[in-house]
């Protein structure tokens, strides 16, 4: 719904009327609309050109005036990418090819018909689901803050204000003080979705106490592998976090704010940039913003990449143009943070949230949830699980619901060992833990965190004593250096595993990693320090055995570690299917058709694709 007329809205009644109009034309034009996603994921599976295919084909069959093709954001269902989704029966189409486009405008959009061979099979049941509401990913998850992002076009502001865009800024300007406003925040119970989970709304009134040109700010350097929900909703529904941007700056009294964002992101860039560009025009944004006199204005701060800049004080270092350090928190930056003023600063996430709430309502929003952590999460589910994606559950919901239920549980009908929550810095959860309610307080009991969201499964095929060496590798790099107990407790730690992992750890290591990680955690400057032995800590708690086979007995069991294990044939279960030996690129495998294959350990490079190749379960890791 792309608009060229970019009339500046002089009061709320010119955009009750202008959101009144977009409804009114919506239900009269009598348009099917055809949902594209377009999101980075989608996008690098080949987007641009399913929807080249799609206007040259509606254009073909004459049918442009019927049919509305919208490039949406991110699905959140990034596994079965490129998505199409047909409105308003919601029929789902995934993986969508070029090629497909004459049958789904044929049979679909002329004849009412579905493409069977085209729409989604559950890989568990295999039973073929046509409508997008019924596909399990969805079924249960409940997106108040992500639902959106496949019903707009994001690049179009008359988008977000017909499905009630802005209404909550307009009732935050004229029909609430400021300290209602807080207070509202306050009775949610929204805790900032960023990774510390601290009340939202006691953030706002401390920073609404202190003298200064107070400054509104969005963290979205979102910097942990794997994690991208906070590009997500930047690409795919920027005016949602705009809107809850302005309504914070009108509850502290700020005037100028800005959004640190990750420079690898370049659609979350352009798509945000372009809707402060349409606010602005909007009269939305800036001076008088709809006629209330009040003035606030949003600018654009790309950050290099640094992982520690997604520490608040590390963050407002790099944006006032000095390195990105942290500081001693005994000052808050609500008190002084950006310029030595007065700042809120709040992740991508949280501030979607605020016009949810509201417009909705504390009540409604504190009813969602557990006791202590209101309203739903958005996750990032990668992994050895069969469903990757985004996914917005009720905070409370437990690890077996979002890995089994909603993400299909481990592909190849291997064993789940472990999850990791809350980024390189969270910890390493086992099967004992899957009907754990995933909330702030309960993942920290089991030496966890919420994190900002991350969510990265393991199945039987991964060593914990690697994942570990892993995780510490990436922290070690991110350090700042700044502080002794950091960068030298990670670095030393992370020679230790990597010894183990080399075949050449030695008795007293394990308690060695113990006392230094405990070190490293108490005394560390800031967040990354103080939680970076999490993954050893926790790992070494639910895994120990794995950290002493790999010393004791010089053993990989999950086959990770190469110079802990060697592949072997079982004669047994050998059925001489001769894929193995085509497959190996060193020719370290031989045997005739239909007899027993050997493995010639000199030639081996433990590369593992025999493994992963044998159907019979004949190669086995020694």
């Amino acid at each position: 719904m792309l608009y060229q007329d970019m009339t500046k809205l002089e009061n709320r009644e010119a955009l009750e009327e202008l959101r009144n109009s977009l409804k009114v034309s919506q239900k009269e034009d009598g348009k099917r609309l055809i949902s594209l996603c377009a999101g980075s994921g989608c996008g690098a599976y080949g987007t641009a050109k399913v929807h080249e295919a799609l206007m040259a084909e509606l254009a073909e069959h004459d049918m442009q005036d019927e049919v509305e093709v919208k490039l949406s954001g991110c699905h959140g269902f990034c596994e079965k990418g490129p998505i199409l989704v047909i409105h308003p029966e919601g029929i789902f189409y995934p993986q969508v090819k070029p090629e497909h486009i004459p049958e789904i405008v044929e049979e679909t959009l002329k004849n009412g018909e579905l493409v069977k061979s085209l729409v989604f099979k559950d890989p568990a049941t295999k039973k073929k689901i046509s409508h997008e509401h019924d596909v399990p990913f969805y079924k249960l998850q409940q997106r108040i803050i992500f639902g959106n992002n496949g019903l707009i076009d994001p690049t179009s502001i008359e988008d977000y204000i017909s499905v009630d865009g802005y209404s909550a800024l307009e009732k935050a300007l004229f029909d609430m003080a400021p300290k209602e406003i807080i207070d509202q925040i306050k009775k949610s119970g929204l805790r900032g979705r960023g990774g510390g989970g601290f009340s939202t709304g006691i953030k706002w009134a401390t920073c609404a106490r202190h003298d200064g040109d107070r400054y509104v700010i969005c963290n979205a350097d979102e910097g942990d592998p794997g994690a991208y929900m906070d590009r997500s909703l930047l690409e795919g529904n920027p005016h949602s976090v705009l809107e809850g941007m302005i309504i914070g700056a009108i509850a502290v009294g700020s005037h100028e704010g800005y959004v640190y964002v990750r420079h690898e992101y370049p659609l979350a860039v352009k798509n945000f940039s372009l809707a402060l560009e349409n606010a602005r025009k909007r009269g939305l944004l800036g001076k008088n913003i709809l006629g209330s006199g009040f003035d606030y204005d949003v600018h654009i701060s790309r950050g290099g990449g640094a992982f520690v800049c997604g520490e608040s004080t590390a963050l407002m270092a790099s944006l006032e143009g000095n390195p990105g350090r942290p500081r001693a928190k005994y000052i808050h930056t609500v008190e002084k943070g950006f310029r030595e003023n007065p700042s809120l600063l709040n992740n991508v996430e949280t501030w979607a949230n605020v016009p949810v709430i509201i417009n909705k309502g504390a009540d409604w929003f504190a009813s969602i949830g557990t006791e202590k952590s209101k309203g739903t999460k958005i996750f990032s589910l990668v992994g050895k699980v069969v469903n990757t994606g985004l996914v917005e559950v009720p905070m409370g919901t437990s690890l077996r619901t979002i890995i089994y239920d909603i993400g299909g549980g481990i592909p190849k009908k291997k064993k789940f060992k472990a999850v990791q929550t809350g980024g390189p810095s969270g910890g390493c959860i086992p099967e004992k833990y899957l009907d754990l309610g995933v909330d702030f307080d309960e993942l920290t009991k089991v030496g966890s965190m919420m994190g900002s969201g991350g969510m990265i499964v393991m199945d039987q095929d991964t060593c914990m004593v690697d994942v570990a060496r892993y995780f510490l590798d990436f922290l070690k790099e991110e350090s700042c250096g700044q502080c002794n107990p950091c960068r030298e407790g990670i670095k030393h730690m992370l020679e230790i595993l990597t010894d183990i992992c080399a075949g050449n750890g030695k008795e007293g290591d394990i308690e060695l990693l113990e006392e230094i990680g405990d070190m490293v955690a108490k005394a560390s400057l800031c967040g990354l320090g103080t939680s970076a032995p999490n993954p050893v800590l926790t790992t070494i708690h639910n895994f120990r055995d794995e950290y002493e086979a790999h010393i004791r007995d010089k053993k990989c069991a999950a086959g990770v570690c190469k110079p802990l294990f060697y592949y072997e044939i079982d004669e047994e279960k050998c059925t001489g299917c001769t894929l193995c030996a085509k497959k190996c690129p060193e020719i370290a495998i031989t045997g005739e058709k239909k007899k027993v294959h050997h493995l010639n350990q000199d030639k081996c490079i433990k590369c593992g694709i025999c493994y992963d190749g044998c159907k019979f379960d004949a190669v086995v890791i020694k």
